[in-house]
């Protein structure tokens, strides 16, 4: 509930309580923040339905930390996870349920350098997003792109930054080579297959249904593959002579990993980025490994520290942010809720009839 949410620290420029003005020696501007704010709680582990709009304290940013008032968040899978019970923020976070949002800057901690008041941010968090106020580190936010609304500002960062993580830094994907993207239509597939292609690679992607293989097809996907109509190792063998690809990223798990690495060209790399249908596997044999030289390798992004996302974050606003300003690469989004309707956008989520991004807008 919202006892939780509220931290105090000495070095947080602006307190949080009653509604008052605080100065912020730092950006030297006045604001007046309210005592309380909406946010969703899961009051506990269950479906949609325990999600609830509810009133609590905003939380007061840490030193190295901004205060954001959200006007969108993102819903992503982990959410989906957390709410479940089987996912618990980390250490410090909030416990509530959100990890990307965009909106203004209102507050700021003490180390706080470059961002002020009235700057218009996304931002990667570490909790908290589905809510009217959120905390998030300076080192993980990024301007929003030019063109962008409130909506596509917060569909970037959780994907964006998983992508750059996983397909660029630890697949070592570059142009020229070609790059298998299980999940197509979802959200991380999506951006896959964007920035694969804006960087060069050829893309292939899996998807279940003929709209969704379509809508990778539309993206930049050389190729798109019904898994429910073929079997996608034959198809990529027959799409690369038998080559293989160099990168596969997935999100599957187990029931994919001995033809994920089948598909693999010499010198390949599996990417793992979730488990959906199981992470436990037995009877396969891992000499393949050694004799093509694979590697395989994998991440999660919540539970790494400031420093480590704010180094992507960086390469994402040296990198990306450009392709994104010229409008090369777009969030796609397929539905925005209301904040008070979290239940409908995970439900929606849970059905897996979206393509691209689900949004709630937080600003009224």
């Amino acid at each position: 509930g919202g006892r939780h949410l509220h931290r105090s620290d000495p070095s947080v420029v602006i307190s949080i309580g009653r509604a008052r003005s605080g100065r912020n020696p730092v950006c030297g501007n006045a604001m007046t923040l309210p005592e309380t704010m909406t946010f969703i709680a899961a009051e506990h582990p269950g479906g949609p339905e325990v999600l609830r709009a509810t009133q609590g304290p905003p939380p007061s940013p840490r030193a190295d930390e901004v205060l954001i008032r959200v006007a969108a968040a993102g819903v992503n899978r982990p959410d989906i996870v957390q709410r479940e019970g089987r996912y618990p923020p980390p250490p410090g976070a909030s416990p509530i349920l959100g990890l990307e949002v965009a909106g203004e800057v209102v507050a700021a901690g003490a180390e706080v350098r470059s961002l002020r008041p009235g700057a218009r941010v996304c931002a990667l968090v570490n909790g908290g997003g589905y809510a009217a106020y959120c905390v998030a580190p300076e080192a993980q936010c990024l301007p929003w792109p030019d063109g962008c609304d409130a909506v596509r500002a917060a569909a970037l960062p959780e994907t964006y930054f998983t992508v750059w993580a996983n397909v660029f830094m630890l697949g070592r994907l570059s142009a020229g080579e070609t790059l298998l993207v299980h999940g197509g239509s979802s959200g991380i597939g999506v951006t896959a297959i964007q920035l694969g292609t804006a960087f060069g690679a050829t893309v292939y992607a899996t998807a279940g249904t003929a709209a969704k293989v379509e809508a990778c097809r539309r993206l930049g996907a050389a190729a798109a593959i019904n898994y429910r109509e073929a079997d996608f190792l034959d198809e990529i063998m027959r799409l690369t002579d038998r080559r293989g690809v160099d990168v596969v990223l997935d999100m599957i798990g187990a029931p994919y990993f001995p033809r994920n690495l089948r598909a693999l060209a010499i010198d390949g790399r599996l990417v793992q980025i979730a488990f959906l249908h199981g992470s436990k596997l037995e009877g396969f044999d891992l000499m393949p490994v050694m004799t093509r030289r694979l590697t395989i390798t994998g991440s999660t992004l919540r539970p790494r520290s400031t420093a480590q996302k704010g180094a992507i974050a960086a390469a994402l606003r040296e990198k990306v942010w450009p392709l994104l300003n010229a409008g090369r690469c777009a969030p796609v989004i397929h539905a925005t809720f209301p904040l008070a309707e979290a239940a409908a956008a995970h439900a929606l989520m849970e059905s897996g009839a979206h393509i691209g991004k689900i949004m709630l807008n937080v600003a009224s």
